[in-house]
């Protein structure tokens, strides 16, 4: 390690140690029905929202806490994956998981690491670098975080405890936690969509772009990417830098969308209170900016226009697709176009269902369009499969009384997005989002707690000061 980030490390400390107020602990060990101390907080996912959850809860002094996450070290999130872009697309100066504390920002980092000429010269943060900071933090942070341990189950345990079933190297086990946070990041709640037409072709010729793909086995091939959001972009360009013959990009948009509707939220007042808005005004911003779709920047889009044999099309939805002798043919009102491999950037759409964690209560989570009714000219049915949630990012009960104990499970991912706004996928709204959740939790917590804190108080009897009083003599007036 050098000595710029050995001292930078020892300034964080300090930094820490100066803002540790109040420093009480202020909950007990509650034991699980195993005979060992359950968790005050499970947090499912150690990336970037999982590190920012778990810091925010220590800082809280609920330090009873433990990550999972299913990935090797390191390998956390998309960075090393699926994001396939050379650098991540918000501007260097946001800050996120540091939570506001300057020490712990990337800058800092980056600084102690590069120098600082290296910062100011920077454009934007490459992805790998982002990676290595997120673990950096969390090291030195001390986050306790378990890889290679993925859920399988979340189900009711007795005294109000939720039961997490789990699976690792090690076998299956049973951990019991009083909250379960899911930041489960993109596909927590879903998974990636394939269009309908695109379904029935044949194995291995599709994919998503949050798949692994051989991009090397694409060299000299024709490829066709479906959709025009910067995932979309970012793959097509990979395929051109693999040495694709021909990547076509099909936007079923009559313009490419170019507006980046996430630019314009990311000030304080609408990342903060969007989510105290009413139904009908969260609705209505919320629909907006995500039929909008994320834009791309002028970078990604040259990746790709740089390469002749790149072409985009416009007005172009997929209507049918089949496979043929000379590999498959994608009909659009455009035309045809044949190409040998489909990457699909067409986004997530909610399939509780379909994920085992929620097996014991997906059919009773609330979503959009079980506590709202759109206008007729506001309705879309994808947002309206979003989880509706709880002002603490809980899941909420479709049929009330049928599964309580949902209450104690909190979701801090891509579909919390139609009840706060960008939050659990979002570097730019951390700062903001990340707080309300952990006190959310805390509140949560204490007032479980509530009848133990008054005995507590009751019980109280810790003297502040030793009065002494001095004796009078017998001739003193009384």
């Amino acid at each position: 390690m050098s000595d710029a980030l050995t001292e930078l490390e020892a300034g964080i400390r300090a930094d820490l140690a100066r803002i540790a107020h109040p420093g009480a602990a202020w909950l007990e060990p509650k034991m699980g029905p195993d005979g060992k101390p359950a968790l005050d907080v499970l947090i499912v996912g150690a990336g970037q929202s999982g590190v920012a959850i778990g810091f925010g809860l220590m800082r809280s002094r609920v330090s009873n806490i433990l990550l999972l996450d299913k990935a090797a070290e390191g390998m956390e999130g998309p960075w090393l994956t699926y994001a396939r872009m050379p650098t991540l697309r918000s501007p260097k100066d946001y800050t996120g998981p540091d939570l506001d504390i300057p020490s712990l920002t990337y800058q800092s980092w980056h600084e102690a690491r590069f120098g600082k000429e290296s910062w100011q010269g920077l454009g934007l943060i490459e992805r790998e670098h982002w990676a290595d900071y997120l673990l950096w933090l969390r090291r030195t942070i001390a986050l306790p975080v378990r890889n290679g341990c993925e859920l399988l189950k979340i189900a009711p345990a007795a005294d109000g405890l939720l039961a997490a079933l789990v699976t690792s190297a090690d076998g299956v086990e049973t951990l019991h936690a009083r909250k379960i946070v899911l930041a489960t990041g993109q596909e927590g709640m879903g998974g990636w969509m394939i269009p309908e037409p695109l379904r029935d072709l044949p194995a291995g010729s599709v994919a998503t772009v949050a798949d692994e793909i051989d991009f090397e086995n694409l060299r000299g091939k024709r490829v066709a990417v479906i959709g025009a959001g910067a995932s979309a972009f970012d793959n097509a360009a990979t395929a051109l830098e693999a040495g694709a013959a021909e990547v076509h990009l099909l936007c079923r948009r009559a313009q490419i969308q170019v507006i980046q509707p996430y630019r314009w939220l990311t000030f304080r007042g609408f990342l903060r209170h969007l989510s105290d808005l009413d139904d009908a005004w969260r609705w209505r911003f919320m629909r907006t900016i995500l039929e909008m779709r994320e834009g791309f920047p002028q970078a990604t889009y040259d990746r790709c226009a740089r390469h002749a044999n790149f072409t985009l099309h416009e007005g172009a939805p997929i209507e049918a697709a089949c496979a043929t002798g000379k590999g498959i043919e994608l009909h659009t009102p455009r035309g045809t176009i044949a190409a040998d491999f489909v990457i699909c950037g067409t986004g997530i759409d909610m399939n509780f269902a379909g994920r085992g964690e929620l097996s014991n209560f997906a059919g009773n989570i609330a979503t959009w369009t079980d506590r709202y009714l759109p206008p007729s000219n506001e309705r879309n049915a994808r947002l309206g499969r979003f989880p509706y949630l709880a002002d603490d990012y809980a899941f909420t009960e479709r049929v009330p009384g049928k599964t309580p104990w949902i209450s104690d499970v909190h979701l801090f991912a891509i579909a919390s997005t139609m009840s706060f706004g960008p939050s659990g996928s979002s570097i730019n709204a951390m700062t903001t989002a990340v707080p309300k959740l952990v006190h959310g939790l805390t509140r949560g917590l204490f007032r479980a707690d509530v009848a133990r804190h008054w005995a507590s108080l009751s019980a109280y009897d810790v003297p502040q000061a030793v009065v002494t009083r001095q004796a009078r003599s017998s001739g003193e007036l009384r």
